[in-house]
C-alpha cells in the first residue's frame, strides 16, 4: 500500500475516535437525560451574592448587561454588583455614568479600576474577590442579559454543601442575524445540550462556561483561584475544583442570552483561544488527572473532552491528502480504501447526527437543521488550520495574550452593527484562499480521472475554505457557503441515485 494511502488512512482512522466518542455521548446522552438534577430545599437566610461583569471595551453591550443585572430579582441587602472594568476607551466614561445613576436608586453597584490588564479576565476576577462581599460569586460576560429570575433560581442549589459551582445554558440573542450566527448557534447547542446534560448526569466532570454560572467563593479559593497561565481560565479552575470533589450542577432549563460574534475574524479568535486554552489546560491538569484515584470512566471522558481540538490538527491530514490520492493510479475499489471512506463517512455522519439531536431537543426545524448540516460540516473544516494553528502553538508552549471577542449590539437581521472593534486580519486568511484553490483544482481533476465519489467532499472542503478566507477580508460572503454546501449535496444525491440503479439494472438483468 502506498505511503500516502496509508498516511491518509492514519489520520482518518485517529479522527475516527474523536467521531466514536460524540456517538458515546449521544447514546450517553440518551441513558441519563431524564436524570434531572434535584435541589436540597432551602433553610436559613438566602446567601450573599456578589455579580462580577468583567469588561474591557465594550461600548456596545456593557450598559445592556449592567441594567440587565441591577433588575436581577434578589433582596438588595444581600447583593453587590462589581462592575470590573479594564477599559481604555469610551466604556469607562459611559459605565462610570450609568454606576452613579443606580447607586443613587438605591443599587449596590460598584465601580472597580485596577488601572493594568495583568492576567487579563482571570486577573480581573480575581482582583475583584478582594472586595466582593458575596458567599456566592456569580459571573457575566459583557454580550450577555441575565434573566430576571436567575439568582432566585441558582442560588437554592447551594444548600448542598458540596455543591461548587451551577451553569446554566446559553441561548443566542442574535441567532437569525446571518448564516455564521445560525451556525455557530448549533454548534454551541450541541455543547450544552448534549454535551453537558451526559457527562453533568452521569457524574462525569464537566466545565463551567466562563459566564452565566455561579460559584461558591469557597470552592474558588479551596481550588487555587482564578489563575492566567492559560486562555480558557474557567476550564482550568473547573477542573481543579472538581478534582478537589466540589459538585458542579448543570441546569439546562434555566437560560441566559447572549450576543455571537457577527464577523469571521472575531469569531476565529474565540475560537483560536478556546481551542488553545483546551490544550493548554489538557498540558497542565491531565497529569495530575491520571495520578488520582478518580474511576477510569471519569478519566478517559476528561481526557476527551480536554483534548477534544486535537480533531481539527487531524482533520487536516485527510483533507489535504485529498487531492493527491485522486492522482495515484491506485485501486479505487481496494478494501482499505473502501474502510477509509466508511470511517470518514461515519465521522461525518456522527457530527450531522450530534446537532441534529441537539435542535430536535430545542424543537426547532429537522427539515431547516438537515439544510444546515453541509453548512456546519464545511464552516468546520473551514476553522480547521485556525484551530490546528492553536493546538500546535499550545503543544508547543506558544504564550499568547487574551484576545476578547468583541460584540456589535445586534440582535436581529437588519440591526446596523457597531464598528468601533474588529478583530485584525492575518495572514492565515490568504492560506484558506489558498486552500480552497486546492480543492477547487482538486473538483477539476476528480473529474478528469472520473472519481466521482470524490467530488461532494471536494466541494464541502472548497465552499468551507472559501467561505472563511473570503469573510475574513472583510465581507460575509453566506452565499459561498450556501451554494458550495447545496452542490455537494445535490452531487451526493445525484451519485446514490446512479449507483442504485446500476444496483437495480444489475438485478434485473440477473447479474
Amino acid at each position: 500500500m502506498p505511503a500516502l494511502v496509508i498516511a491518509y488512512f492514519a489520520g482518518v482512522a485517529a479522527l475516527a475516535l474523536f467521531g466514536l466518542h460524540r456517538l458515546f455521548l449521544l447514546l450517553l446522552y440518551a441513558r441519563v437525560r431524564q436524570r434531572a438534577p434535584r435541589a436540597l430545599p432551602a433553610s436559613g437566610p438566602l446567601p450573599r451574592v456578589t455579580v462580577q461583569l468583567p469588561i474591557y471595551n465594550e461600548r456596545y453591550v456593557a450598559q445592556r448587561l449592567l441594567l440587565a443585572a441591577a433588575r436581577m430579582d434578589y433582596p438588595h441587602d444581600r447583593l453587590q454588583i462589581q462592575v470590573l472594568d479594564d477599559s481604555d476607551d469610551r466604556t469607562a466614561q459611559r459605565l462610570a455614568t450609568l454606576v452613579r445613576r443606580l447607586r443613587a436608586c438605591g443599587v449596590a453597584v460598584e465601580y472597580v479600576r485596577r488601572g493594568t490588564r495583568d492576567g487579563f479576565k482571570a486577573g480581573a476576577l480575581a482582583h475583584g474577590l478582594l472586595t466582593a462581599s458575596g458567599e456566592l460569586i456569580v459571573i457575566f460576560d459583557a454580550d450577555f442579559v441575565p434573566p430576571h429570575d436567575f439568582l432566585r433560581r441558582t442560588a437554592p442549589w447551594f444548600s448542598d454543601p458540596q455543591v461548587g459551582m451551577v451553569q446554566a445554558r446559553w441561548e443566542h440573542l442574535n441567532r437569525e442575524w446571518s448564516l455564521l450566527t445560525a451556525l455557530q448557534s448549533v454548534f454551541l447547542d450541541g455543547h450544552f445540550l448534549i454535551e453537558h446534560v451526559a457527562r453533568s448526569r452521569s457524574g462525569r466532570f464537566f466545565n463551567f462556561n466562563g459566564t452565566a454560572g455561579v460559584w461558591r467563593r469557597e470552592c474558588i479559593e479551596a481550588a487555587g483561584g482564578w489563575q492566567g497561565d492559560t486562555l480558557t481560565e474557567d476550564l482550568d479552575l473547573s477542573y481543579r475544583a472538581q478534582l478537589l470533589g466540589w459538585r458542579f450542577v448543570y441546569l439546562n432549563d434555566l437560560t441566559a442570552a447572549a450576543e455571537l460574534p457577527i464577523e469571521m475574524n472575531a469569531f476565529k479568535a474565540q475560537q483560536h483561544r478556546w481551542a488553545k486554552g483546551g490544550i493548554q489546560t489538557a498540558r497542565k491538569l491531565l497529569p495530575r488527572i491520571w495520578r488520582s484515584r478518580l474511576p477510569w470512566r471519569v478519566k478517559v471522558e476528561a481526557t476527551f473532552h480536554l483534548t477534544s481540538n486535537v480533531s481539527y490538527l487531524l482533520m487536516t491530514v485527510p483533507c489535504l491528502l485529498w487531492v493527491p490520492t485522486l492522482v495515484t493510479r491506485y485501486d479505487t475499489h481496494h478494501p482499505w480504501l473502501l474502510a477509509i471512506a466508511a470511517t470518514f463517512g461515519l465521522t461525518s455522519v456522527m457530527v450531522v447526527v450530534y446537532h441534529v439531536v441537539s435542535q430536535l431537543v430545542l424543537g426547532r426545524s429537522l427539515r431547516r437543521t438537515l439544510l444546515l448540516s453541509p453548512a456546519l460540516l464545511a464552516l468546520g473544516l473551514g476553522l480547521s488550520l485556525n484551530n490546528s494553528r492553536a493546538v500546535l502553538e499550545a503543544l508547543a508552549g506558544h504564550r499568547s495574550p487574551f484576545r476578547r471577542t468583541p460584540k456589535s449590539g445586534v440582535r436581529r437581521r437588519g440591526d446596523a452593527p457597531g464598528r468601533a472593534y474588529s478583530v485584525r486580519l492575518d495572514g492565515l486568511a490568504w492560506l484558506e484562499l489558498v486552500a480552497a484553490a486546492y480543492f477547487a483544482a482538486g473538483v477539476w481533476i476528480a473529474v478528469a480521472q472520473e472519481r466521482f465519489i470524490a467530488i461532494p467532499f471536494l466541494l464541502i472542503f472548497l465552499a468551507g475554505f472559501a467561505y472563511v478566507g473570503l469573510s475574513s477580508l472583510g465581507r460575509q460572503i453566506d452565499r459561498v457557503l450556501a451554494v458550495g454546501s447545496l452542490l455537494a449535496v445535490l452531487t451526493l444525491l445525484g451519485l446514490g441515485v446512479w449507483v442504485l440503479q446500476g444496483a437495480l439494472g444489475h438485478v434485473a438483468w440477473g447479474g
